[in-house]
């Protein structure tokens, strides 16, 4: 099933031991298992696959926050590294994420922005990945 509208090209889904990656054209989404130490072994894959399918054009990130788990947040200056990584959309209604969000987004220091729901986080990535020409 996808995570975000069937409006987006579904390339491939990622099985993981630590959750879901769905790859579309110009976006990934993650759903990370509950009870995961999201560390950097875990990154590193997610890495990967931004390599395998985005090494040449600009791509999002949408982390849907459907379970509880723990993240490292220096997972983040390796993200950074990514120069087509244009911005990363956190979907989450849960508080505790809500409070988490601005210490990851620190870390990231990049586009970061917390969503309530996956269609307006894709909508947002969209328009960090293709921004319209302004004239």
């Amino acid at each position: 099933m996808n995570a975000i509208s069937s409006k987006y090209n579904l390339i491939k889904i990622y099985e993981l031991d630590f959750g879901n990656i769905e790859v579309y054209s110009n976006v990934a989404v993650g759903i990370v298992n509950d009870g995961i130490d999201f560390n950097l072994e875990h990154i590193s894959a997610l890495i990967n696959i931004a390599e395998i399918h985005f090494s040449n054009k600009n791509f999002g990130y949408i982390s849907l926050r459907k379970n509880s788990y723990a993240l490292d947040p220096s997972v983040y200056k390796y993200l950074k590294e990514l120069p087509n990584l244009k911005g990363i959309a956190i979907v989450s209604d849960n508080e505790l994420f809500k409070h988490n969000f601005k210490i990851e987004k620190y870390f990231y220091g990049n586009k970061m922005k917390l969503f309530q729901n996956v269609d307006s986080a894709s909508e947002w990535v969209q328009g960090i990945v293709q921004p319209k020409n302004k004239e």
